[in-house]
């Protein structure tokens, strides 16, 4: 059942392949969707126009998504913004992300039914 709110969610992967799936499921949900196909970019969308949730990779070239995250939390500037860390990480480096700031990480291969339920746990 989509979601009946329009709610931005932010999507930063830098496989264009993994932005698509993400995307078409989201959207289909009833979400407004934006991406990012790199961090900096992505916190220029941020500081810009804050989404409700961000989906961030943590594994991306330049500026990984631990990275990101730590800016997102040190600007003092932006709301409280859901962060939801996308790893193939084991959970110790799970752990460091929501050390820094993460709230939550999705394990890849992304389980659908479980991303689904942990964004409807942040933005409900």
């Amino acid at each position: 059942m989509p979601f009946s709110q329009c709610q931005r969610i932010l999507i930063v992967d830098d496989v264009a392949d993994n932005i698509f799936l993400l995307q078409t499921v989201l959207e289909a949900e009833g979400f407004e969707i934006d991406t990012a196909c790199n961090g900096r970019l992505a916190l220029t969308k941020i500081q810009a126009s804050p989404p409700d949730l961000v989906l961030l990779d943590v594994m991306m070239p330049g500026m990984n998504g631990f990275e990101v995250t730590e800016c997102i939390r040190q600007n003092e500037k932006l709301p409280f913004i859901p962060i939801l860390l996308l790893t193939a990480y084991d959970e110790t480096d799970a752990a460091e992300g929501l050390k820094i700031g993460a709230n939550d990480f999705i394990r890849k291969p992304i389980n659908l039914d479980i991303l689904l339920a942990k964004i409807l746990k942040f933005l409900s």
